[in-house]
């Protein structure tokens, strides 16, 4: 009698679709943003901090989605034998036929106007035209990453991209939201993120790159080749927690963000992990979570130092 394996059960066909489990690149600068508003000057409004959370969603969710309908089109996912879902590889929906190419690409679309209104709603309710532009440049990069005729990904500039969007023009996006203004403070400190989501596209892409290659998507990645992308991954995460304790010591950051260096470990052995498999696809995938876990909780304790610092500076 032989027993039956049981039946793995699907996420609804929404979350593969939008990524959602990347969502939290959108609420990692968005939260420490607003924790840096309500430590310095003391202004939180939920109502406004959510609404910023779900245009960054919108607009993420129509990132991907449009990346998936031009990635086909590229051909990327098409040629892609070493992808590692859940990490690389795109959603692979259109590739296994459970999605019409244009009906990725309309619907993404539709997502991005949707947080464009949410944007302006913002615009209406603060009177911060800051959030127009750094908006504008959200929705550039995020349709052009892949999109002809700029496709930033195959021209070295997409990590970079992706590391400014969701690292300091997110974070300055949800303290503007909250005070009107703008702060050098809040892109220093939002610089350690920018760097971690751009590694975990780094990394994501070690899987993706011979197939990528193979159609001229020309990362930096593709450029470099995986070992020395490997070396510079290292070195990245390094200077990750370099600018932490740069900003702490010459701008004005936060001391109590130093709480961020908590996670300097778990890179130390994502990098072990890349140093040795960063030519074994599936090997590596420790890397490829591990890379996500960093950036996860890294923001989220520089977010804590400055909720501490909040809390200290209004009982001194």
């Amino acid at each position: 009698m032989s027993a039956e394996t049981p039946a793995v059960k699907m996420p609804p066909l929404w979350v593969i679709k939008l990524r959602a489990p990347f969502f939290v690149a959108d609420l990692v600068p968005v939260l420490l943003g607003t924790a840096i508003a309500w430590a310095r000057l003391g202004a939180l409004n939920l109502w406004t901090f959510l609404l910023t959370l779900l245009g960054t969603v919108c607009l993420n969710g129509a990132t991907n989605m449009v990346n998936d309908y031009f990635d086909h089109k590229w051909g990327s996912d098409e040629v892609n034998t070493e992808f590692a879902n859940p990490f690389t590889g795109g959603s692979r929906l259109i590739q296994m036929g459970l999605v019409r190419p244009q009906e990725m690409l309309w619907q993404g679309v539709a997502l991005f106007v949707v947080g464009g209104l949410i944007g302006l709603l913002l615009l209406w309710l603060t009177h911060a035209w800051a959030i127009l532009w750094l908006g504008i440049i959200g929705v550039f990069c995020g349709y052009f990453y892949t999109a002809p005729p700029i496709r930033l990904a195959r021209t070295g500039l997409g990590e970079l991209a992706v590391g400014l969007c969701f690292g300091p023009l997110m974070a300055l996006g949800a303290y503007v939201v909250q005070t009107g203004t703008l702060t050098w403070e809040t892109a220093v400190a939002a610089l350690p993120v920018m760097i971690l989501i751009a590694l975990v596209l780094w990394i994501n892409q070690f899987q993706d790159m011979p197939a990528d290659a193979a159609v001229g998507k020309n990362h930096l990645v593709v450029r470099l080749g995986r070992q020395r992308a490997a070396t510079v991954y290292g070195l990245l995460l390094a200077a990750t927690y370099l600018l932490l304790i740069g900003g702490v010591l010459f701008a004005g950051v936060s001391p109590f963000a130093l709480l961020g260096l908590l996670t300097a470990p778990l890179a130390l052995k994502a990098y072990r992990i890349a140093r040795v498999h960063y030519d074994h696809p599936q090997e590596l995938t420790p890397a490829n979570a591990a890379t996500i876990r960093i950036h996860l909780l890294t923001g989220l304790l520089l977010s804590l130092g400055y909720l501490i610092q909040g809390v200290v500076s209004r009982l001194v």
